[in-house]
């Protein structure tokens, strides 16, 4: 009986630490649904979205993340990537103006970025999420595909 008591106290210990070992992703306020406020949000000149989405879910140990949206000129956009926040270039697809994006934390809810094409950097920016992770901030600065220069500030709500 003695010996059953500790095996059911020992499975309680390992139970109970196991709850408190999740990957720090599935607390990561990115972590959800994400509408683009076009109201709120600054593009350059023809670079305003009609409308975006996105959605970020948890991958094993990174973040897999998908967009959905409208372009400026009405045509539908579709891109997806993994994230992680270890600096490493990880490739993107559908996204015209970069190949690859690498993430950096600068705390649970700062990150830079950096977008590459053709190994060079074309873009870095900031994404901040509000204490309350309900409104989402990605800054970016750099040059489009065409060679347009890119200052946006898009700001995202939680969904």
């Amino acid at each position: 009986m003695q010996t059953f008591l500790r095996g059911v106290a020992l499975g309680m210990v390992v139970l109970a630490l196991s709850g408190t070992q999740l990957p720090a992703q599935e607390t990561d306020p990115l972590v959800g649904a994400w509408e683009l406020n076009v109201a709120k949000s600054k593009f350059g000149p023809g670079r305003a979205p009609k409308s975006e989405t996105r959605t970020y879910v948890v991958s094993g140990e990174d973040i897999k993340a998908t967009t959905k949206g409208v372009d400026s000129a009405g045509k539908p956009t579709a891109a997806e990537f993994t994230i992680n926040y270890d600096g490493k270039d990880r490739p993107m697809t559908g996204i015209p103006d970069a190949e690859t994006l690498s993430l950096n934390r600068v705390d649970a809810f700062t990150t830079e970025f950096t977008q590459k094409r053709a190994g060079k950097v074309v873009m870095t920016g900031t994404r901040v999420i509000s204490r309350d992770g309900k409104v989402m901030t990605i800054t970016t600065k750099g040059i489009d595909r065409t060679g347009q220069t890119i200052n946006d500030v898009a700001v995202f709500e939680k969904r």
